[in-house]
């Protein structure tokens, strides 16, 4: 009951205040529909004042949801503010192609967690994997994946098609693009809970009976997919509503850039509409994988019966000497780039290749990329990494409260973009706005994994002996619980260190965040991407220096005594 009651609270929440969005962005929204039906045309004020009429902005933001909502209860989302036309057949439309991307991309993601997992399933040891490939996989942009697939393998090589949505090969590389990141995080989660699992005492037991590898193996897998299930179910919801930016590549006509176009252009019947399949998708995507995890951990759960904490062994110096050896090399490019110029404009050298004057070539604006490499460095990670650290500290605190599942599935399932609109209206555009607005949304993943390891803690034996024993609620949450959640969700939020990154530069390059012509590496990333296949190192270095952000992580990471 306690989880129902959060989801609604929270879902109410959410569309409630999706209902005040333009007045919390101090925008006239019959100005924005205005232009969003007629474009830059000249308005007057009989017109603003008629549009007023015909929307109801006069009766106020509570009324016009009440109106809505008793339309929804009868089976009717209303009508678009810019269109005119019923807001149900569009996203009943948008959904479904998005859910069938989503699906093909979930396969993708699948096949490659799986195939990140194999070395650890294979050598069946407590013993953490490096994980360099996963951190730099789940480092790359999806849009700039997407421009990649679609430059070589639709124009070029023309295996697939470009644009559209016309039949299963339309799916091919945008679920690619959209499943390789997804699938690199979700086989870094399990990179992270096999070690532990194959720790455990019956491991030891099983191999002194002479059980084989592989079936060890398959056992320890099932031990590990508890912890992976719930960020698995909210990829579900993320690949659905958030990807927006790889349908504008290939011009597929999905509920993310449905959401997204509704958003800016402030048509709330549309964007409600969106959000209500979304938080539908999200609940039912929750009950799902809860129904699964409770099969897997099986009776053991309730019986306080499951196996507790096990040491794993580090994995070596190596690979600290090997993060090490990456920072400085990316602390010495930063720093070359500081001697530099970053805003310096000559456009007698627009998109220069490589030479000794710009040894990483220059960007659309003869601008030097190095320098803007380097005095984008320390603005970046900072608030990537000031953003993360809030992330782990909100993810941790809510995903120990029992309550806060449904806040969570609202959460994930709110387009960063909505979350940037409804945060620029209370704290202006700027680095800040953007930051919370990304934090306002980025906990969610961390909450769920904290939610599922902290169960798995609770049903262990050491914690039900505890009780017994007479420990209080704080003692077994301190020395019993948290021991085996804080190490793996802090990986987590460290994993998350580059996507972060980009979305706060999304948000940046919509005008609700850090403003031009600050350097900023996402920022980079976006106003480049245009020019990738005349200028590729203007795209390849950044993107680069967010990989090897990730390999940092990963290496530093494994290189310690951990838990899971």
């Amino acid at each position: 009951m306690k989880v129902a009651g959060g989801r609604i609270l929270a879902a109410g929440g959410l569309l409630a205040g999706t209902a005040l969005l333009p007045w919390l962005t101090r925008t006239d929204p019959a100005l924005t529909v205005l232009h969003a039906r007629y474009g830059d045309a000249p308005t007057t004020p009989s017109q603003l004042a008629e549009v007023r009429a015909q929307l109801g902005l006069g009766d106020g933001p509570f009324t016009f949801f009440g109106q809505w909502v008793r339309g929804v209860a009868h089976g009717d989302l209303g009508a678009s503010w810019v269109t005119g036309a019923d807001v149900g057949p569009d996203v009943a439309a948008a959904f479904g192609v998005s859910v069938s991307l989503m699906a093909y991309a979930m396969v993708v993601a699948v096949v490659v967690g799986v195939a990140l997992c194999v070395p650890s399933l294979r050598r069946a040891r407590a013993e953490p994997v490096a994980g360099v490939g996963a951190g730099v996989l789940a480092a790359l942009p999806e849009f700039l994946l997407a421009s990649v697939l679609a430059t070589v393998f639709a124009v070029r090589v023309g295996w697939f098609p470009a644009q559209g949505w016309a039949s299963p090969a339309s799916a091919v590389l945008p679920a690619l693009a959209l499943g390789i990141p997804a699938g690199a995080v979700l086989g870094r989660l399990g990179q992270d809970a096999l070690p532990a699992a194959f720790a455990e005492p019956w491991v030891r037991t099983w191999r002194a009976n002479g059980m084989p590898r592989s079936r060890i193996a398959r056992h320890a897998a099932r031990r590990a997919l508890p912890a992976v299930l719930p960020q698995a179910g909210l990829t579900v919801v993320g690949l659905t509503g958030a990807a927006a930016a790889v349908e504008a590549v290939f011009a597929i006509p999905g509920l993310g850039g449905t959401a997204v176009a509704a958003a800016l252009d402030l048509d709330l019947p549309l964007l409600q509409g969106c959000l209500l399949v979304l938080l539908a998708l999200g609940v039912c995507a929750a009950v799902a994988v809860g129904l699964v995890r409770r099969w897997l951990l099986g009776p053991a759960l309730k019986a306080g019966a499951l196996p507790g904490l096990a040491p794993v062994r580090a994995g070596g110096p190596g690979r600290l000497y090997a993060a090490g050896a990456i920072a400085v090399l990316l602390v010495a490019v930063a720093a070359w780039g500081l001697t530099r110029d970053p805003l310096s404009v000559d456009l007698g050298a627009r998109l220069a290749a490589p030479s000794w004057a710009h040894p990483f070539g220059t960007d659309a604006l003869g601008r030097d990329v190095l320098a803007r490499l380097g005095h984008g460095a320390l603005r970046t990670l900072a608030v990537a990494a000031a953003v993360c650290a809030a992330c782990f500290v909100v993810g941790v605190a809510l995903g120990l409260t029992r309550w806060a599942t449904g806040v969570t599935e609202v959460a994930n399932a709110m387009p960063a973009i909505l979350a940037g609109l409804l945060v620029t209206g209370l704290f202006g555009a700027g680095t800040t706005g953007a930051a919370v607005a990304v934090a306002a949304v980025g906990w969610a993943p961390l909450a769920a994994h904290t939610a599922a390891l902290a169960e798995a803690e609770r049903g262990s034996g050491h914690v039900e002996a505890a009780v017994v024993y007479g420990a209080s609620r704080w003692h077994v949450l301190r020395f019993h619980v948290l021991g085996g959640v804080l190490p793996a969700v802090a990986r987590h939020a460290a994993l998350r260190l580059a996507p972060t990154t980009l979305a706060l530069a999304s948000l940046s390059f919509l005008g609700l965040g850090t403003q031009p012509p600050a350097a900023e590496w996402g920022r980079l990333l976006m106003e480049n991407l245009p020019y990738a296949e005349r200028a590729p190192w203007a795209v390849l270095v950044p993107a680069g220096a967010l990989a090897g952000v990730g390999a940092v992580v990963v290496l530093a990471g494994a290189g310690r005594w951990r838990r899971r």
